[in-house]
Protein backbone atom coordinates (compact mmCIF):
# COMPACT_ATOMS: atom_id res chain seq x y z
CA UNK A 1 0.00 0.00 0.00
CA UNK A 2 2.63 2.42 1.01
CA UNK A 3 4.49 1.37 -2.26
CA UNK A 4 1.23 2.04 -4.43
CA UNK A 5 0.76 5.78 -2.63
CA UNK A 6 4.01 6.64 -3.35
CA UNK A 7 3.56 6.07 -7.01
CA UNK A 8 0.53 7.98 -7.06
CA UNK A 9 2.04 11.18 -5.18
CA UNK A 10 4.80 10.53 -7.71
CA UNK A 11 2.32 10.46 -10.53
CA UNK A 12 0.57 13.62 -9.31
CA UNK A 13 3.94 15.55 -8.99
CA UNK A 14 5.30 14.74 -12.49
CA UNK A 15 4.93 17.26 -15.42
CA UNK A 16 1.88 16.81 -17.56
CA UNK A 17 2.51 14.35 -20.35
CA UNK A 18 4.56 15.12 -23.27
CA UNK A 19 2.28 16.55 -26.66
CA UNK A 20 3.59 15.97 -30.16
CA UNK A 21 3.19 18.06 -32.86
CA UNK A 22 4.79 17.12 -36.34
CA UNK A 23 4.65 20.21 -38.01
CA UNK A 24 6.30 21.41 -41.63
CA UNK A 25 9.22 23.07 -39.63
CA UNK A 26 9.71 19.72 -37.17
CA UNK A 27 8.46 17.55 -34.52
CA UNK A 28 7.78 19.24 -31.37
CA UNK A 29 6.96 17.89 -27.70
CA UNK A 30 5.17 19.76 -25.39
CA UNK A 31 2.89 19.92 -22.18
CA UNK A 32 -0.96 20.03 -21.59
CA UNK A 33 -2.23 22.81 -19.16
CA UNK A 34 -5.79 21.30 -18.68
CA UNK A 35 -7.71 21.62 -21.58
CA UNK A 36 -4.73 23.47 -23.44
CA UNK A 37 -1.55 22.39 -25.13
CA UNK A 38 1.41 24.43 -24.33
CA UNK A 39 4.47 24.70 -26.92
CA UNK A 40 7.39 26.87 -25.56
CA UNK A 41 10.36 28.22 -27.39
CA UNK A 42 9.93 26.86 -30.81
CA UNK A 43 12.60 28.64 -32.82
CA UNK A 44 10.69 29.88 -36.10
CA UNK A 45 14.14 31.54 -37.76
CA UNK A 46 17.84 31.52 -37.01
CA UNK A 47 19.32 35.16 -35.23
CA UNK A 48 22.32 36.45 -37.66
CA UNK A 49 24.84 36.96 -34.99
CA UNK A 50 28.49 38.09 -34.58
CA UNK A 51 29.86 38.46 -38.04
CA UNK A 52 26.41 38.44 -39.48
CA UNK A 53 24.51 41.04 -37.10
CA UNK A 54 22.32 43.37 -38.78
CA UNK A 55 20.77 40.45 -41.37
CA UNK A 56 17.27 39.81 -41.95
CA UNK A 57 16.23 36.57 -40.67
CA UNK A 58 17.32 33.16 -42.41
CA UNK A 59 14.51 30.84 -42.45
CA UNK A 60 15.32 27.39 -40.63
CA UNK A 61 15.73 24.31 -42.47
CA UNK A 62 12.99 21.34 -40.84
CA UNK A 63 15.10 19.83 -37.78
CA UNK A 64 15.32 16.07 -37.10
CA UNK A 65 14.22 14.01 -34.60
CA UNK A 66 11.53 15.62 -31.93
CA UNK A 67 11.97 19.05 -30.10
CA UNK A 68 11.78 19.54 -26.76
CA UNK A 69 9.53 22.26 -26.01
CA UNK A 70 8.13 23.12 -22.45
CA UNK A 71 10.86 26.04 -21.64
CA UNK A 72 10.35 29.46 -22.54
CA UNK A 73 13.49 30.72 -24.90
CA UNK A 74 15.67 33.41 -23.91
CA UNK A 75 15.00 37.05 -24.56
CA UNK A 76 16.63 39.18 -27.24
CA UNK A 77 19.68 40.97 -25.47
CA UNK A 78 18.46 44.27 -24.02
CA UNK A 79 20.15 46.81 -21.88
CA UNK A 80 19.68 45.31 -18.29
CA UNK A 81 19.00 46.99 -14.69
CA UNK A 82 17.66 50.90 -14.92
CA UNK A 83 15.88 53.05 -12.23
CA UNK A 84 13.44 50.70 -10.95
CA UNK A 85 9.63 51.24 -11.82
CA UNK A 86 6.50 49.27 -11.76
CA UNK A 87 7.66 47.32 -15.25
CA UNK A 88 10.93 45.79 -14.26
CA UNK A 89 12.15 43.81 -11.59
CA UNK A 90 12.58 40.29 -13.35
CA UNK A 91 16.00 39.16 -14.19
CA UNK A 92 15.39 37.24 -18.26
CA UNK A 93 17.52 34.98 -19.54
CA UNK A 94 19.13 36.86 -22.84
CA UNK A 95 21.26 35.33 -26.05
CA UNK A 96 20.90 37.00 -29.55
CA UNK A 97 19.63 33.39 -30.14
CA UNK A 98 15.97 34.52 -29.11
CA UNK A 99 14.30 34.16 -32.20
CA UNK A 100 11.10 31.85 -31.00
CA UNK A 101 7.58 31.53 -30.23
CA UNK A 102 5.35 30.10 -27.90
CA UNK A 103 1.82 28.70 -28.68
CA UNK A 104 -1.51 27.58 -26.41
CA UNK A 105 -3.81 25.74 -28.04
CA UNK A 106 -7.28 23.76 -27.43
CA UNK A 107 -6.44 20.47 -27.47
CA UNK A 108 -9.49 19.89 -29.72
CA UNK A 109 -8.20 22.71 -32.31
CA UNK A 110 -9.54 22.09 -36.02
CA UNK A 111 -8.89 25.52 -38.17
CA UNK A 112 -9.16 27.81 -34.99
CA UNK A 113 -8.46 31.20 -35.31
CA UNK A 114 -5.06 32.51 -34.26
CA UNK A 115 -3.80 35.57 -32.26
CA UNK A 116 -0.19 36.58 -32.57
CA UNK A 117 0.85 38.58 -29.75
CA UNK A 118 3.58 41.21 -30.29
CA UNK A 119 5.37 42.15 -26.78
CA UNK A 120 5.56 46.27 -25.51
CA UNK A 121 8.94 47.86 -24.33
CA UNK A 122 9.67 50.36 -26.66
CA UNK A 123 11.28 48.69 -29.35
CA UNK A 124 13.79 48.37 -26.63
CA UNK A 125 13.27 45.77 -24.06
CA UNK A 126 10.51 42.95 -23.72
CA UNK A 127 9.90 39.50 -23.88
CA UNK A 128 7.25 36.69 -24.79
CA UNK A 129 8.24 35.08 -22.18
CA UNK A 130 6.63 37.24 -19.26
CA UNK A 131 3.97 35.96 -17.15
CA UNK A 132 1.46 38.86 -18.34
CA UNK A 133 1.64 37.03 -21.38
CA UNK A 134 0.41 33.80 -20.48
CA UNK A 135 -1.81 32.56 -23.29
CA UNK A 136 -4.43 30.01 -21.18
CA UNK A 137 -7.29 31.67 -20.38
CA UNK A 138 -7.35 33.25 -23.95
CA UNK A 139 -6.59 29.64 -25.48
CA UNK A 140 -9.88 28.10 -23.31
CA UNK A 141 -11.91 30.72 -25.43
CA UNK A 142 -11.27 28.58 -28.21
CA UNK A 143 -8.50 30.64 -29.82
CA UNK A 144 -4.56 29.70 -30.81
CA UNK A 145 -2.29 32.04 -28.79
CA UNK A 146 1.05 32.80 -30.15
CA UNK A 147 3.14 35.01 -28.73
CA UNK A 148 7.10 36.08 -30.53
CA UNK A 149 10.52 37.39 -29.96
CA UNK A 150 12.11 39.80 -32.28
CA UNK A 151 15.24 41.69 -31.95
CA UNK A 152 15.28 45.02 -29.87
CA UNK A 153 17.12 48.02 -29.31
CA UNK A 154 20.56 48.51 -31.69
CA UNK A 155 20.42 44.67 -32.47
CA UNK A 156 16.92 45.01 -34.21
CA UNK A 157 16.71 48.59 -35.50
CA UNK A 158 20.02 50.03 -36.11
CA UNK A 159 20.84 51.17 -39.80
CA UNK A 160 24.43 52.17 -41.43
CA UNK A 161 25.76 53.04 -44.52
CA UNK A 162 27.92 49.78 -44.24
CA UNK A 163 24.77 47.45 -43.66
CA UNK A 164 23.31 49.05 -47.18
CA UNK A 165 26.19 47.76 -48.99
CA UNK A 166 25.55 44.84 -47.95
CA UNK A 167 22.25 44.34 -50.27
CA UNK A 168 21.05 45.30 -53.83
CA UNK A 169 18.69 47.47 -52.94
CA UNK A 170 20.87 49.87 -50.58
CA UNK A 171 18.74 49.36 -47.50
CA UNK A 172 18.85 48.98 -43.70
CA UNK A 173 17.52 49.28 -40.65
CA UNK A 174 14.11 47.75 -39.62
CA UNK A 175 15.65 43.96 -38.43
CA UNK A 176 12.96 43.50 -35.41
CA UNK A 177 10.36 44.02 -37.80
CA UNK A 178 11.43 41.53 -40.21
CA UNK A 179 11.45 39.29 -37.61
CA UNK A 180 7.59 40.26 -36.55
CA UNK A 181 7.20 39.13 -40.39
CA UNK A 182 9.32 35.88 -40.62
CA UNK A 183 6.76 34.59 -37.24
CA UNK A 184 4.43 35.49 -39.51
CA UNK A 185 5.58 33.70 -42.37
CA UNK A 186 6.35 30.79 -40.14
CA UNK A 187 2.43 30.98 -38.43
CA UNK A 188 0.99 30.64 -42.09
CA UNK A 189 3.16 27.20 -42.88
CA UNK A 190 2.79 25.48 -39.38
CA UNK A 191 -0.08 26.58 -37.65
CA UNK A 192 -2.39 24.02 -38.93
CA UNK A 193 -0.48 21.25 -37.64
CA UNK A 194 -1.21 23.00 -33.80
CA UNK A 195 -4.99 23.15 -35.38
CA UNK A 196 -5.03 26.88 -36.16
CA UNK A 197 -6.32 28.35 -39.38
CA UNK A 198 -3.72 30.14 -41.49
CA UNK A 199 -6.29 32.21 -42.87
CA UNK A 200 -7.70 33.13 -39.70
CA UNK A 201 -4.60 34.82 -38.16
CA UNK A 202 -4.88 38.70 -35.97
CA UNK A 203 -1.90 40.44 -34.97
CA UNK A 204 -2.16 41.88 -31.63
CA UNK A 205 -0.16 44.38 -29.37
CA UNK A 206 0.26 46.64 -26.81
CA UNK A 207 2.49 49.85 -26.47
CA UNK A 208 5.83 48.93 -28.83
CA UNK A 209 3.92 45.93 -29.68
CA UNK A 210 1.12 47.84 -30.59
CA UNK A 211 3.19 50.40 -33.08
CA UNK A 212 4.47 47.07 -34.36
CA UNK A 213 1.03 46.44 -35.54
CA UNK A 214 0.45 49.65 -37.03
CA UNK A 215 3.93 49.03 -38.97
CA UNK A 216 2.88 46.02 -40.26
CA UNK A 217 -0.32 47.01 -41.33
CA UNK A 218 1.67 49.36 -43.80
CA UNK A 219 4.26 47.14 -44.24
CA UNK A 220 4.07 45.61 -47.99
CA UNK A 221 6.20 42.47 -47.06
CA UNK A 222 3.35 41.71 -44.14
CA UNK A 223 0.22 42.09 -46.77
CA UNK A 224 -1.60 39.04 -46.89
CA UNK A 225 -0.30 37.51 -43.57
CA UNK A 226 -3.52 38.22 -41.23
CA UNK A 227 -6.65 39.00 -41.48
CA UNK A 228 -7.34 41.24 -38.31
CA UNK A 229 -5.26 43.63 -35.97
CA UNK A 230 -5.20 44.63 -32.46
CA UNK A 231 -3.43 47.93 -31.31
CA UNK A 232 -3.35 48.40 -27.25
CA UNK A 233 -2.07 52.30 -26.64
CA UNK A 234 -0.06 52.48 -29.86
CA UNK A 235 1.48 55.63 -31.37
CA UNK A 236 1.76 57.14 -34.89
CA UNK A 237 4.40 59.05 -34.18
CA UNK A 238 7.01 60.67 -37.09
CA UNK A 239 9.63 57.66 -38.04
CA UNK A 240 13.25 58.98 -39.21
CA UNK A 241 13.93 58.57 -42.47
CA UNK A 242 16.75 56.36 -44.45
CA UNK A 243 18.75 58.92 -46.27
CA UNK A 244 17.53 62.25 -44.98
CA UNK A 245 17.05 64.39 -42.14
CA UNK A 246 13.37 64.96 -41.54
CA UNK A 247 10.81 65.68 -38.84
CA UNK A 248 13.69 66.93 -36.10
CA UNK A 249 15.63 63.12 -36.72
CA UNK A 250 18.74 63.09 -38.76
CA UNK A 251 19.04 60.96 -41.66
CA UNK A 252 19.20 57.38 -39.75
CA UNK A 253 22.11 55.62 -41.87
CA UNK A 254 23.75 58.68 -40.28
CA UNK A 255 22.65 58.16 -37.02
CA UNK A 256 24.04 54.82 -37.25
CA UNK A 257 27.43 55.97 -38.23
CA UNK A 258 26.86 58.85 -35.27
CA UNK A 259 26.31 55.79 -32.47
CA UNK A 260 29.25 53.81 -34.08
CA UNK A 261 31.45 57.10 -34.09
CA UNK A 262 29.99 57.01 -29.78
CA UNK A 263 31.21 53.23 -29.43
CA UNK A 264 34.79 53.88 -30.76
CA UNK A 265 33.59 51.28 -33.37
CA UNK A 266 32.97 53.34 -36.73
CA UNK A 267 32.49 50.38 -38.86
CA UNK A 268 29.80 47.69 -39.08
CA UNK A 269 32.48 45.25 -38.68
CA UNK A 270 34.22 46.51 -35.58
CA UNK A 271 30.31 46.71 -34.30
CA UNK A 272 30.18 43.44 -35.06
CA UNK A 273 33.12 41.76 -33.08
CA UNK A 274 31.44 43.78 -29.83
CA UNK A 275 29.64 41.51 -27.44
CA UNK A 276 26.05 41.88 -27.32
CA UNK A 277 25.19 42.98 -24.11
CA UNK A 278 27.77 45.35 -23.84
CA UNK A 279 26.98 46.99 -26.97
CA UNK A 280 23.35 46.99 -26.41
CA UNK A 281 23.75 48.44 -23.38
CA UNK A 282 26.64 51.40 -24.57
CA UNK A 283 24.44 51.82 -27.39
CA UNK A 284 21.42 52.86 -24.92
CA UNK A 285 23.80 55.25 -22.90
CA UNK A 286 24.99 56.88 -26.00
CA UNK A 287 21.28 57.86 -26.18
CA UNK A 288 20.43 55.32 -29.27
CA UNK A 289 16.44 54.94 -29.26
CA UNK A 290 14.67 52.14 -31.62
CA UNK A 291 12.56 53.44 -34.30
CA UNK A 292 11.30 51.62 -37.39
CA UNK A 293 12.82 53.27 -40.48
CA UNK A 294 11.50 54.75 -43.95
CA UNK A 295 13.16 52.79 -46.37
CA UNK A 296 11.52 52.75 -48.97
CA UNK A 297 10.99 49.11 -49.40
CA UNK A 298 9.68 47.52 -45.99
CA UNK A 299 8.32 50.76 -44.88
CA UNK A 300 7.80 52.49 -47.50
CA UNK A 301 6.74 55.79 -46.11
CA UNK A 302 5.31 57.52 -43.00
CA UNK A 303 2.67 55.52 -41.41
CA UNK A 304 0.36 58.94 -41.41
CA UNK A 305 0.82 59.35 -45.15
CA UNK A 306 0.17 55.23 -45.91
CA UNK A 307 -2.86 55.74 -43.77
CA UNK A 308 -4.21 58.99 -45.25
CA UNK A 309 -3.69 56.93 -48.80
CA UNK A 310 -5.76 54.00 -47.60
CA UNK A 311 -2.39 52.00 -48.24
CA UNK A 312 -2.67 50.01 -44.82
CA UNK A 313 -3.77 46.56 -44.39
CA UNK A 314 -7.88 46.43 -45.40
CA UNK A 315 -8.70 44.64 -42.13
CA UNK A 316 -10.85 44.94 -39.37
CA UNK A 317 -9.39 46.74 -36.38
CA UNK A 318 -9.70 46.99 -32.23
CA UNK A 319 -7.90 49.83 -30.88
CA UNK A 320 -8.13 51.97 -27.69
CA UNK A 321 -5.78 53.63 -25.06
CA UNK A 322 -5.98 53.92 -21.38
CA UNK A 323 -6.98 57.19 -19.43
CA UNK A 324 -3.83 57.17 -16.86
CA UNK A 325 -1.32 56.49 -19.68
CA UNK A 326 1.16 58.92 -18.76
CA UNK A 327 0.74 58.48 -14.42
CA UNK A 328 3.36 55.59 -15.26
CA UNK A 329 5.54 57.17 -18.05
CA UNK A 330 5.99 60.88 -16.52
CA UNK A 331 9.57 60.97 -18.34
CA UNK A 332 7.35 61.37 -21.95
CA UNK A 333 5.88 64.89 -20.08
CA UNK A 334 7.42 68.19 -19.93
CA UNK A 335 7.32 69.54 -16.22
CA UNK A 336 4.55 71.02 -14.11
CA UNK A 337 4.70 75.13 -14.61
CA UNK A 338 5.03 76.65 -11.51
CA UNK A 339 1.41 78.59 -11.76
CA UNK A 340 -1.40 78.95 -14.19
CA UNK A 341 -0.04 82.63 -15.53
CA UNK A 342 2.95 80.79 -16.30
CA UNK A 343 1.24 78.02 -18.11
CA UNK A 344 -1.07 80.12 -20.23
CA UNK A 345 2.04 81.92 -21.32
CA UNK A 346 4.15 79.37 -22.50
CA UNK A 347 1.08 77.54 -24.16
CA UNK A 348 0.48 80.63 -25.78
CA UNK A 349 3.91 81.04 -26.92
CA UNK A 350 4.38 77.68 -28.44
CA UNK A 351 0.54 77.02 -30.03
CA UNK A 352 0.25 80.74 -31.20
CA UNK A 353 -3.30 81.03 -32.96
CA UNK A 354 -4.08 77.13 -31.52
CA UNK A 355 -3.39 78.42 -28.11
CA UNK A 356 -7.03 78.53 -27.67
CA UNK A 357 -7.82 75.51 -28.39
CA UNK A 358 -5.31 73.23 -26.79
CA UNK A 359 -6.47 75.71 -23.59
CA UNK A 360 -9.93 74.69 -24.07
CA UNK A 361 -8.93 71.28 -23.56
CA UNK A 362 -6.53 71.36 -20.95
CA UNK A 363 -6.86 74.42 -19.05
CA UNK A 364 -5.09 76.35 -16.99
CA UNK A 365 -7.16 75.94 -14.09
CA UNK A 366 -6.08 72.42 -13.81
CA UNK A 367 -3.04 72.59 -15.93
CA UNK A 368 -0.92 69.89 -13.70
CA UNK A 369 -3.71 67.34 -15.34
CA UNK A 370 -3.81 69.04 -18.72
CA UNK A 371 0.27 68.59 -18.82
CA UNK A 372 0.07 64.59 -18.69
CA UNK A 373 -3.48 64.35 -20.40
CA UNK A 374 -2.27 66.59 -23.31
CA UNK A 375 0.74 64.28 -23.83
CA UNK A 376 -1.48 61.08 -23.43
CA UNK A 377 -3.79 62.89 -26.07
CA UNK A 378 -0.79 63.37 -28.41
CA UNK A 379 0.83 60.12 -28.72
CA UNK A 380 -1.96 57.54 -27.48
CA UNK A 381 -4.93 59.32 -27.95
CA UNK A 382 -4.80 60.87 -31.28
CA UNK A 383 -3.31 57.29 -32.79
CA UNK A 384 -6.50 55.18 -31.22
CA UNK A 385 -9.03 57.55 -32.86
CA UNK A 386 -6.86 58.09 -36.10
CA UNK A 387 -6.71 54.69 -37.15
CA UNK A 388 -10.23 54.06 -36.28
CA UNK A 389 -11.22 56.92 -38.65
CA UNK A 390 -9.01 55.83 -41.36
CA UNK A 391 -10.14 51.77 -41.23
CA UNK A 392 -13.59 53.06 -41.36
CA UNK A 393 -12.84 55.23 -44.36
CA UNK A 394 -11.56 52.48 -45.90
CA UNK A 395 -15.09 50.54 -45.83
CA UNK A 396 -13.38 48.07 -42.96
CA UNK A 397 -14.83 48.04 -39.30
CA UNK A 398 -12.94 49.62 -36.62
CA UNK A 399 -13.85 49.41 -32.49
CA UNK A 400 -12.55 52.09 -30.37
CA UNK A 401 -11.91 51.87 -26.36
CA UNK A 402 -11.23 53.91 -23.58
CA UNK A 403 -9.84 51.83 -20.71
CA UNK A 404 -11.05 54.09 -17.48
CA UNK A 405 -10.37 51.70 -14.95
CA UNK A 406 -9.39 51.92 -11.42
CA UNK A 407 -8.73 49.99 -8.87
CA UNK A 408 -7.41 50.61 -5.35
CA UNK A 409 -3.51 49.70 -5.43
CA UNK A 410 -3.32 51.71 -8.31
CA UNK A 411 -5.23 55.04 -7.96
CA UNK A 412 -3.98 54.97 -4.44
CA UNK A 413 -0.55 55.50 -6.06
CA UNK A 414 -1.85 57.72 -8.14
CA UNK A 415 -1.88 55.67 -11.17
CA UNK A 416 -5.49 55.28 -12.56
CA UNK A 417 -5.61 53.45 -15.57
CA UNK A 418 -1.79 53.48 -16.22
CA UNK A 419 -0.33 52.66 -19.34
CA UNK A 420 -0.17 48.90 -19.65
CA UNK A 421 -2.70 48.33 -16.92
CA UNK A 422 -5.26 46.95 -19.01
CA UNK A 423 -3.34 43.62 -19.46
CA UNK A 424 -3.81 41.55 -16.71
CA UNK A 425 -7.59 42.46 -17.87
CA UNK A 426 -7.20 41.11 -21.45
CA UNK A 427 -5.18 38.38 -20.63
CA UNK A 428 -6.78 36.85 -17.01
CA UNK A 429 -3.28 37.40 -15.90
CA UNK A 430 -3.68 38.84 -11.86
CA UNK A 431 -1.07 36.83 -10.53
CA UNK A 432 1.42 37.57 -13.43
CA UNK A 433 2.29 40.93 -12.94
CA UNK A 434 5.22 42.24 -12.20
CA UNK A 435 6.90 42.71 -8.60
CA UNK A 436 6.02 46.52 -8.51
CA UNK A 437 2.99 46.48 -10.07
CA UNK A 438 0.08 47.92 -8.48
CA UNK A 439 -1.34 44.99 -7.37
CA UNK A 440 -4.64 43.65 -9.16
CA UNK A 441 -7.26 42.34 -6.55
CA UNK A 442 -8.77 38.98 -7.55
CA UNK A 443 -12.19 40.10 -6.50
CA UNK A 444 -15.13 39.11 -8.05
CA UNK A 445 -15.92 41.99 -9.85
CA UNK A 446 -12.37 42.26 -11.21
CA UNK A 447 -12.66 38.58 -12.90
CA UNK A 448 -16.06 39.88 -14.38
CA UNK A 449 -14.71 42.82 -16.07
CA UNK A 450 -11.22 40.39 -17.05
CA UNK A 451 -13.61 37.73 -18.00
CA UNK A 452 -15.89 40.58 -20.15
CA UNK A 453 -12.53 41.89 -22.25
CA UNK A 454 -11.43 38.61 -22.61
CA UNK A 455 -14.53 37.93 -24.02
CA UNK A 456 -14.34 40.19 -26.66
CA UNK A 457 -11.29 40.09 -27.74
CA UNK A 458 -11.11 36.72 -28.00
CA UNK A 459 -14.18 37.05 -30.11
CA UNK A 460 -12.78 39.86 -32.12
CA UNK A 461 -10.08 37.58 -32.99
CA UNK A 462 -12.20 34.33 -34.03
CA UNK A 463 -15.21 37.17 -36.51
CA UNK A 464 -14.07 40.29 -36.01
CA UNK A 465 -16.69 41.83 -34.31
CA UNK A 466 -16.20 41.99 -30.15
CA UNK A 467 -18.97 40.78 -28.87
CA UNK A 468 -19.24 39.31 -24.72
CA UNK A 469 -21.64 37.32 -22.94
CA UNK A 470 -24.09 39.54 -20.69
CA UNK A 471 -22.13 42.77 -21.72
CA UNK A 472 -23.58 45.12 -24.04
CA UNK A 473 -23.21 45.64 -27.67
CA UNK A 474 -19.84 47.40 -28.61
CA UNK A 475 -20.78 48.99 -31.73
CA UNK A 476 -18.32 49.92 -34.34
CA UNK A 477 -16.68 53.48 -34.30
CA UNK A 478 -18.84 54.15 -38.00
CA UNK A 479 -20.27 57.70 -38.72
CA UNK A 480 -21.21 58.22 -34.81
CA UNK A 481 -17.88 58.07 -33.33
CA UNK A 482 -19.01 55.18 -31.21
CA UNK A 483 -16.62 53.94 -28.79
CA UNK A 484 -16.52 51.40 -25.41
CA UNK A 485 -15.65 52.62 -22.08
CA UNK A 486 -14.37 50.45 -19.90
CA UNK A 487 -14.85 52.01 -16.18
CA UNK A 488 -16.09 49.44 -13.63
CA UNK A 489 -18.31 48.14 -16.50
CA UNK A 490 -17.90 48.66 -20.04
CA UNK A 491 -20.39 51.45 -21.53
CA UNK A 492 -21.14 52.43 -24.84
CA UNK A 493 -20.23 55.74 -25.95
CA UNK A 494 -19.65 58.72 -28.41
CA UNK A 495 -17.53 61.36 -29.84
CA UNK A 496 -14.24 60.65 -27.03
CA UNK A 497 -12.62 63.62 -25.82
CA UNK A 498 -14.90 66.48 -27.95
CA UNK A 499 -12.32 68.31 -30.18
CA UNK A 500 -9.11 66.50 -29.17
CA UNK A 501 -8.88 64.14 -31.92
CA UNK A 502 -9.14 67.61 -34.45
CA UNK A 503 -7.17 69.56 -32.25
CA UNK A 504 -4.21 67.41 -32.56
CA UNK A 505 -4.58 65.88 -36.01
CA UNK A 506 -4.30 70.34 -36.55
CA UNK A 507 -0.84 69.98 -34.86
CA UNK A 508 0.13 67.17 -36.34
CA UNK A 509 -0.87 68.71 -40.31
CA UNK A 510 1.08 71.48 -39.43
CA UNK A 511 4.40 70.02 -37.92
CA UNK A 512 4.00 67.11 -41.05
CA UNK A 513 3.72 70.02 -43.63
CA UNK A 514 6.54 72.03 -42.11
CA UNK A 515 8.99 69.08 -42.17
CA UNK A 516 10.65 70.37 -39.04
CA UNK A 517 9.41 69.02 -36.16
CA UNK A 518 8.04 65.51 -35.23
CA UNK A 519 4.70 64.42 -33.51
CA UNK A 520 5.49 62.53 -30.85
CA UNK A 521 5.60 63.33 -26.91
CA UNK A 522 6.81 66.88 -27.37
CA UNK A 523 2.96 68.16 -26.59
CA UNK A 524 2.35 70.86 -24.64
CA UNK A 525 5.18 73.11 -22.51
CA UNK A 526 7.48 70.81 -24.44
CA UNK A 527 5.95 71.77 -28.00
CA UNK A 528 8.01 73.18 -30.30
CA UNK A 529 6.38 77.15 -31.91
CA UNK A 530 3.82 76.05 -33.96
CA UNK A 531 3.89 76.28 -37.49
CA UNK A 532 1.32 78.93 -39.30
CA UNK A 533 -1.35 77.31 -41.31
CA UNK A 534 -0.76 75.10 -44.06
CA UNK A 535 -2.56 74.37 -47.10
CA UNK A 536 -5.00 71.43 -45.93
CA UNK A 537 -4.72 71.76 -42.64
Amino acid sequence: MKTMLLAVAALAASPAPAQRVDAPAGAVRGTTSGAIRVFKGIPYAKPPIGELRWRPPVALERWTGDRKATDFGPACVQPSGGPPNIYNGVTLPMSEDCLSLNIWTPAKARKAPVMVWIHGGSLLTGSSREALYDGQRLAERGIIVVSINYRVGVLGWLAHPDLGKENATGRSGNYGLLDQIAALRWVQRNIAAFGGDPAKVTIAGESAGGLSALYLMTSPQARGLFRGAIAQSSYMISMPELKRARFGLPAWELGGQLLGAALKAPSIAEMRKLDPLALTGAAAKAGFFPFGVVDGEVLPSQMVDAFDRGEQAKVPMLAGFNQGEIRSLRMLAPKTAASATEYEREITARYGDLAPAFLKLYPSAAHAEGTIAATRDSLYGWTAERVARKQTAIGQRAYLYLFDHGYPAADEAGLHAFHASELPYTWGTFDGTPPRWPKVPATASERRLSNTMIDYWTSFVTTGQPVARGAPAWPAYGAAENYLWFGSTPVPKRDLFPGMFEFTESVMCRRRAAGKDGWNWNAGLLAPPIAPPAAGC
